[in-house]
């Protein structure tokens, strides 16, 4: 998902107990009500005890995204980080641990209350790079270098760091908080380990919240998730020489008509609505008529209605390409056909701002200041398209060059502090601390 950054210079635990005046100024601020709770939790001695514990253990928070980053996680080969995480997880006392049958790493911690709606807190184990990257992490000063350092390990330590401080702090709960590193939000993983988690999990009616730790910047909460279709789209034909059987229909040629007509789509600016034909393969020589060949295609939209509008343009796109192919040479030897098979599908959502954990979010996040509001693309638009209250939230204050092989974060104690510390009392508010 799209990142901000941000600068700080103030002392980890000064600015954790200003933190409602520190914020810079921004759009949407909290409501009185929830601004009282966050204050109440923040000058709670168990807080102040857990914020200690943050800044005490930054360099552990540190040393865990070098580990888990040097585990390759592919999609749908998670297996070794995700029995890695299992362990980290065991070691800060969670319990009901298990890998889920889709591959989830989860435990629960437990609350005062004795079972009933649980708060989820994930980050996720896969990332967008192939067996065999580098994932060797390069340290330049306060600076990680590595595919897949920031999206999302430091979510994973990040999650880890917020456990040990509640820990340290003693600081209890009345609802069950389950911690899990979950499997298949990059790319065509399609957010199967969270729509797992709230489809056919034991916890999926039990969730009456959940967090995705996913983004970085200090002041940016996602309370909207913008929907996904994405196509793979294979074109046949009878192939042959180019010279020979030159005259004959080319699969080629129908699936360039199709872009170019899915390339008149008109599509609003708002809501935000866009389309890419992105991957394409095929063929077996220069010099033959393909056989088949294929493209890849995402389409996107803050809206159903327009997602909808935009996939039935490029099911018509498709179709008209390969019927005006067929019109215009020789089909003699076979004609073209096609196959369009979706292979990604991410529900649009959305959770009110009104809701308790947006207006908790936006008070720890932003305090008086208040916070942006985004929409993107992340686990969090399963349970937002299922009416379960559901944000993403910071990972690390700065981060860059995410999905390339130069990405990196910055872990300067302060500010990342004050990342984790927010997340921590927004956490708190929603479970319910406990007397």
């Amino acid at each position: 998902m799209t990142t901000r950054t941000f600068q700080a210079g103030a002392s980890a635990l000064a600015l954790m107990l200003s933190l409602a005046l520190a914020a810079p100024a921004a759009a949407e601020t909290a409501s009185p009500a929830a601004t009282a709770t966050v204050k109440r939790i923040m000058a709670s001695p168990g807080y102040k005890a857990a914020v200690a514990a943050l800044d005490k253990d930054h360099e552990r928070w540190v040393s865990d995204i070098i580990t888990l980053t040097e585990i390759p996680a592919p999609s749908f080969k998670e297996a070794t980080r995700a029995k890695a995480y299992l362990e980290m997880l065991r070691a800060e006392g969670l319990t009901d641990l298990e890998i889920d049958p889709e591959g989830n790493a989860m435990g629960v911690r437990k609350g005062t209350a004795g079972g009933g709606p649980v708060v989820v807190v994930a980050a996720h184990l896969d990332t967008v790079f192939p067996e065999g990257t580098n994932v060797k992490v390069r340290r330049e000063g306060d600076r990680l270098y590595a595919p897949g350092v920031g999206d999302d390990v430091t979510g994973l330590a990040t999650l880890l760091t917020v456990v040990r401080a509640m820990n340290a702090a003693g600081i209890k709960t009345k609802s069950d908080i389950v911690f899990m590193g979950n499997v298949g939000e990059e790319g065509l993983g399609d957010l199967r380990g969270v729509r797992y988690f709230f489809t056919k999990g034991k916890y999926k009616d039990r969730t009456k919240a959940f967090f995705s730790l996913d983004g970085g910047g200090v002041d940016d909460v996602t309370t909207g998730g913008t929907g996904s279709k994405r196509y793979r789209v294979t074109f046949k034909g009878p192939g042959g020489h180019s010279y020979g059987a030159f005259g004959i229909v080319n699969p080629m040629s129908a699936m360039s008509r199709a872009v170019d007509n899915f390339y008149l789509t008109q599509v609003p600016t708002k809501p935000k609505t866009t389309y890419s034909a992105s991957v394409v393969g095929g063929g077996t020589s220069v010099n033959s008529i393909p056989r088949e060949v294929w493209m890849e295609f995402d389409m996107r939209s803050e809206d159903t209605g327009e997602l909808a509008k935009v996939e039935k343009s490029l099911l018509k796109s498709i179709a008209d390409g390969v019927d005006a192919e067929n019109a215009a040479r020789s089909t003699a030897v076979g004609k073209i056909t096609y196959e369009a098979k979706l292979v990604g599908d991410r529900p649009a959502g959305a959770t009110d701002p009104k809701s308790d954990l947006v207006q908790y979010a936006t008070a720890a996040f932003g305090g008086a200041g208040g916070v942006k509001y985004g929409i993107g693309s992340s686990d969090s638009n399963i349970p937002m398209s299922l009416g379960i209250p559901a944000i993403t939230t910071s990972r690390v204050a700065v981060t860059d060059r995410t999905h390339s092989v130069d990405e990196w974060v910055e872990v300067t104690k302060a500010p990342n502090v004050q990342v984790k510390a927010a997340n921590l009392v927004t956490i708190l508010a929603i479970a319910g601390p406990s007397k």
